[in-house]
């Protein structure tokens, strides 16, 4: 069997789809004797969640079959692209736990062997070189009256002027495109097709263009680049790839693809659609991402309130809950929406298995204790994770003064309020029940301090007389907890659909401007210390929090990765 590109297994997944039927049927009559596929991202921005629905599909079904799946980087577009989006797809794809061995492919490594295939298919008498520029293009083609919601509607195009010269002239035209005689968008070099295809896209597409610009890796070497239609099958081709996964608007683009491969007479690679992955309040395209990073509405690629890998990354998830949310989601053929609140679901069930607790208080407020000794502390007992016995315990210590959340008290409580208030009793997690006796109030009426009593035989928390203690909170040391700050994150947008904007607005006018809270003096357990980039933990009762990679002004910094209330009703679904 192929070990290379080989996908992380997901214990008791099995996604069953239309993909896996295809792939059966060409192995069973022939067609195909073993299975390729590839994820060929183009190197122009950082992937998002979308992308690992796609790597997970082309990964997953070429270990099924006992094939491989290749990385390939479409790097055709010199003006976009750039080393540094490489090397984060790269890092993104790995961290996700897949591996593609030596199969690292680039398109730009095949520009010679895709040239001598344009210059095979002007031979056929299937390709001319066209001095019409791109608005006439776009006017003889019939874009111009195209509707945009279904661009096979229209009426027919008209045949360029130039599409009657020889073979021999487009010949020589197209190699001295190559050797730069004309000047850039002066000419393009076009498939002879039908002018009156009821797709849009059979109507003569280019297949090159003039381009003086510095590509990343083929430097100035090419001063011609092809065409994504063009060069994505015949790469597919180059490297046997069996079945072409894709996402569905490429499905319009199959005629073409097939027309490609037809007639530069390559490997009979086949191109299958699946539904993209669409998140409600997520905006799901490189493009609008790169505004995003490029206008400052957020602070990068990574930044915790963005979609992408690395900034899911950041914020907390890990590979195991995205892998185990895009497998749950299945693979369908028609386009859909999923609820966010189901990706943190999937984060929850992966958390809370493996997350260690601790405790931090975000909104610290006094608790005196006024029976307990000054200079006192008593070593307690903490559990790290209930859900994983292994994980051992940890120490936690009492004293006198201690934090809590200020939620936690209310001079005059509302209705079903069962925290702290004056004459009423409450468990300290691991600790004692404390009964709250006054408070502390400064100049202006505001609380600065909460006082209470302990009851010495409850240690533990527990209560031996049997009173019925209707709230738990948590606390800490104002001895031994340390300076923590806290991110506290709400999606990105403040709508649903934030593509859908309003006249006269754009997707920018449905951000949520509450997306992020930064919490400068909240305060956490001491061995949270230690924690390293990504090292995640459930801070009790307030949520699952992962290390950032920065300090702030010293302190460690916590991003909050999602909340321990689960908003996602779970359903049937059909995988």
């Amino acid at each position: 069997m192929e070990t290379k590109g080989t996908a992380p297994s997901i214990a008791g997944v099995e996604t069953a789809n239309f993909i896996s039927d295809f792939i059966k049927e060409d192995l069973a009559s022939g067609r195909f004797k073993e299975v390729r596929t590839r994820f060929p991202p183009e190197p122009n921005g950082w992937l998002h969640i979308g992308h690992c629905k796609a790597f997970y599909i082309d990964f997953t079904m070429a270990e099924r079959f006992g094939g491989a799946c290749n990385l390939r980087f479409d790097d055709t577009n010199p003006e976009k692209e750039d080393i540094s989006y490489v090397e984060a797809i790269k890092r993104d794809i790995a961290w996700m736990g897949y591996d593609w061995g030596d199969r690292e492919f680039y398109a730009s490594d095949y520009y010679e062997y895709l040239y001598d295939l344009a210059v095979k298919i002007i031979k056929k008498g299937h390709a001319y070189v066209d001095d019409l520029s791109g608005e006439e293009t776009s006017l003889y083609r019939g874009t111009s009256f195209a509707d945009k919601n279904n661009i096979t509607e229209t009426p027919p195009g008209k045949n360029s002027p130039y599409r009657g010269r020889s073979i021999e002239e487009n010949l020589d035209l197209f190699a001295r495109m190559r050797a730069g005689e004309f000047p850039d968008g002066s000419k393009t070099l076009r498939a002879k097709i039908d002018m009156a295809h009821p797709n849009l896209l059979m109507r003569d597409p280019v297949m090159y263009r003039i381009r003086r610009t510095y590509h990343y890796r083929a430097k100035n070497d090419w001063l011609i680049y092809p065409m994504y239609d063009f060069a994505h099958p015949l790469s597919d081709a180059k490297e046997g790839v069996t079945h072409s996964l894709c996402s569905l608007e490429y499905e319009i683009h199959r005629p073409l693809y097939d027309w490609f491969i037809r007639e530069a007479e390559v490997f009979p690679s086949r191109q299958i659609e699946f539904a993209r992955l669409n998140l409600t309040y997520t905006v799901m395209s490189k493009r609008w991402l790169l505004k995003l990073v490029q206008e400052k509405y957020v602070s990068g690629w990574d930044d915790p309130r963005m979609p992408t890998i690395a900034g899911l990354r950041r914020r907390g998830y890990t590979p195991e809950a995205i892998r185990s949310f895009v497998s749950q989601i299945g693979v369908a053929k028609m386009d859909s929406a999923v609820d966010i609140a189901f990706l943190e679901y999937c984060l929850r069930q992966d958390l809370n298995k493996r997350a260690r607790r601790a405790m931090a208080v975000l909104h610290p407020l006094k608790l005196i204790v006024e029976n307990w000794e000054d200079g006192k502390f008593e070593e307690l007992e903490a559990i790290n994770n209930p859900e994983d016995t292994a994980s051992g315990v940890r120490s936690i210590y009492f004293g006198k003064e201690l934090w809590i959340e200020q939620d936690d008290f209310q001079e005059v409580p509302q209705p079903k309020y069962f925290r702290l208030y004056p004459g009423n009793s409450a468990r300290l997690r691991y600790g004692y029940i404390v009964t709250c006796t006054s408070c502390d109030k400064d100049a202006s009426g505001a609380v600065t301090a909460v006082r209470c009593v302990y009851d010495p035989a409850t240690r533990g928390g527990n209560a031996p007389d049997n009173r019925k203690i209707k709230s738990t909170i948590h606390w800490l040391s104002t001895k031994h907890a340390i300076p923590i700050t806290a991110h506290v994150y709400d999606n990105l947008f403040g709508v649903e659909k934030p593509m859908e904007a309003a006249e006269g607005k754009t997707f920018l006018d449905n951000l949520n401007p509450n997306s992020l809270e930064v919490i400068s003096f909240a305060y956490a357990e001491s061995f949270l210390a230690d924690a390293k980039p990504e090292d995640r933990y459930q801070f009790e009762r307030l949520g699952y929090f992962a290390r950032d990679p920065d300090d702030c002004e010293g302190r460690p910094v916590f991003n909050k990765t999602a909340g321990l209330k689960d908003t996602w009703k779970k359903i049937e679904r059909k995988l």
